[in-house]
């Protein structure tokens, strides 16, 4: 099945742009796009998407504000930034509020298609030069190890599924629960962790 993905921009040529490269992309199949964020919850509701593509700078309500909203209601719908901004303020606010990737507007169009799939997946995919900015924010590697020896069994097996990339579906299948349990021992990482998004507990874990 085709990655379901929602669209807000609201600059109307790049908007015009990204829904058309996303519908003549087999890989997805465009759901809805938007040039602003007002009503992002009701519409993520009713059109179901699998992956919304969101820009920060929107009038009347900034994409990372509408990034955490969605993350709170809608969990397993994936949020990638796609924005000009790459500033340390705008990345790291963005990957709080839950954003599962960040990439720059300068992307390429058929790495902005393997970023829908990637995310769509369990990946976290990130343009060269935020992902330099991420990676020199990490703690101590003794810090990160004293968080990490504090998840259970279960819980790294999950964290390890989600760092191969695996989505929050198929890491159930793997073992064999339902998803709210998944979503569960999710939330628990978070706490342990003390992150806020898959982004950060997979950089955590791989570090």
């Amino acid at each position: 099945m085709p990655v379901r993905v929602l669209i807000y921009e609201d600059n109307a040529p790049l908007r015009e742009a990204l829904s058309t490269l996303v519908n003549d992309a087999d890989e997805c199949m465009l759901v809805g796009a938007f040039g602003d964020c007002l009503r992002a919850n009701d519409q993520t509701y009713q059109l179901q998407p699998d992956v919304v593509l969101m820009d920060i700078d929107l009038p009347g309500r900034d994409g990372i504000q509408a990034v955490m909203s969605l993350r709170r209601e809608f969990p397993a719908v994936e949020v990638l930034m796609l924005t000009v901004f790459d500033d340390d303020d705008r990345v790291f606010r963005a990957l709080c509020a839950g954003a599962s990737g960040y990439l720059l507007k300068q992307t390429p169009p058929d790495q902005l298609i393997e970023a829908i799939q990637s995310v769509y997946a369990g990946g976290a995919p990130m343009s060269p030069s935020i992902a330099r900015k991420v990676i020199q924010t990490f703690p101590s590697r003794s810090t990160q190890s004293a968080d990490l020896d504090q998840l259970t069994g279960r819980e790294s097996q999950v964290l390890h599924y989600l760092a191969q990339g695996m989505s929050y579906k198929l890491v159930a299948a793997e073992l064999g629960v339902g998803i709210e349990t998944v979503r569960t021992h999710i939330k628990r990482i978070y706490e342990k962790l003390h992150v806020h998004s898959v982004v950060e507990a997979v950089s955590k874990y791989r570090t």
